[in-house]
């Protein structure tokens, strides 16, 4: 469906269209796109969160302005107010083109396996004549993905928006999500052969989008030599021409240049970054033993004194309410140093054995000679004399 409308100062057409319907069938991404985006694991892409910037230069190094990309972790909010764990992408963009002022901006909230949640991108260039911008929004809605899309050349407006079916979209690389993805490449040193992503070209309309790793280079930043490695971009148009980008990346995913192929200038880093490195985990430290000189210690030794006065109050405390227990001890002591048993143990034993409550009763005249129960049947030779008879 389709309305015009007359608007003071220009002419503004917005159309409706649900992708696949009309036209030939939409483009599919291909196993090896497909099972490169699933392989990417949630350490890796917490491995990718970081922020850079680049100077946009002439082919002669002259400053044109500046390019900037910040990945972190975000939330998102959807419209039934449930917040999720999210990848924020930022980046943004400003300076000349061939003198005419020009920049573009781009937010994207992407889920843990890259799919796009929410997207706003804005980009305009000063042409003279006739200024162009151009904006682009994308929604995930349920089963869906929604983009509305305005282009604005001089006073005419033109904008649409357009359904796409969320299983049609499987393999779909969006803006924000192509930064992140070269990052996991450089990280890699891979490229998945042959894969045929999806993108969105310069119309709004899907197609296919392709990497080629190129090798490896050394490049000059600053005073320093760094590797580099290359990947090419191409976004194949429908109907238009195809759009190449090269990436030369560092070993941790950092964006060292991008030049786009057949315009002039690129954009380049003036600072070598902190390489981020693969975090490794320590094994835990060993600590050896040493003998505890508690004397030496004057925590404990002081503890140890405490202790010991505790103790020897709350005995006295014992002896003091119980007498009986004083007087049973010494009559032990005495019996004990008058016989002097071998056997301490169990002439104890037969000491105080007749004072358990739980032990039957003896016959009130027993002989001397009857076995003790506390002592073996056959008793060591020498071992006698030990009783308390």
């Amino acid at each position: 469906m389709s309305s015009k409308a007359l608007l003071t100062g220009g002419v503004r057409t917005k159309e409706y269209r649900l992708a696949g319907q009309e036209g030939p069938p939409l483009p599919q991404a291909n196993a090896e796109a497909i099972n490169f985006l699933n392989s990417l694991g949630l350490e890796e892409l917490q491995l990718l969160l970081f922020s850079e910037t680049l100077a946009m230069v002439t082919d002669t190094g002259e400053p044109q302005g500046e390019l900037t990309i910040e990945v972190q972790r975000g939330r998102y909010k959807d419209q039934q107010g449930i917040l999720s764990k999210c990848i924020l992408v930022h980046a943004s963009s400003h300076g000349f083109l061939d003198k005419m002022l020009c920049g573009n901006s781009l937010l994207g909230y992407l889920s843990w396996k890259l799919e796009p949640v929410e997207q706003h991108s804005h980009e305009f260039i000063k042409y003279l004549i006739l200024p162009m911008e151009r904006t682009t929004n994308l929604l995930k809605q349920e089963e869906q993905l929604t983009m509305t899309r305005s282009v604005k050349e001089g006073e005419e407006v033109k904008s649409g928006v357009t359904i796409f079916p969320w299983a049609s979209i499987e393999g779909f690389v969006s803006e924000a999500a192509n930064l992140v993805l070269l990052r996991a490449m450089a990280r890699r040193q891979n490229v998945p052969s042959n894969a045929r992503f999806l993108a969105l070209d310069t119309d709004g309309k899907l197609c296919y989008s392709t990497y080629q790793a190129l090798g490896f280079q050394t490049i000059q930043v600053g005073r320093q030599q760094a590797p580099v490695f290359i990947v090419e971009q191409t976004v194949h148009s429908e109907e238009g021409i195809p759009m190449s980008w090269q990436f030369y990346l560092l070993s941790d995913g950092h964006l060292a240049k991008r030049v786009q192929i057949g315009s002039a200038g690129c954009c380049i880093i003036t600072k070598m970054p902190i390489l981020r490195e693969e975090d490794e985990i320590e094994p835990p430290p060993v600590f050896e033993k040493k003998p505890l000189v508690w004397e030496d210690d004057l925590e404990l030794h002081s503890k140890f004194l405490h202790r010991k006065e505790e103790l020897r109050t709350s005995h006295s405390a014992y002896l003091r309410q119980h007498p009986d227990a004083r007087a049973l001890l010494s009559d032990f002591l005495l019996f004990l140093l008058l016989r002097q048993p071998r056997d301490v143990v169990t002439f104890a034993a037969e000491f105080f054995g007749p004072f358990d409550p739980r032990r039957p009763p003896g016959p009130a005249l027993r002989s001397s000679h009857r076995p003790s129960p506390f002592r073996s049947l056959d008793p060591e030779p020498g071992a006698g004399g030990t009783g308390a008879d």
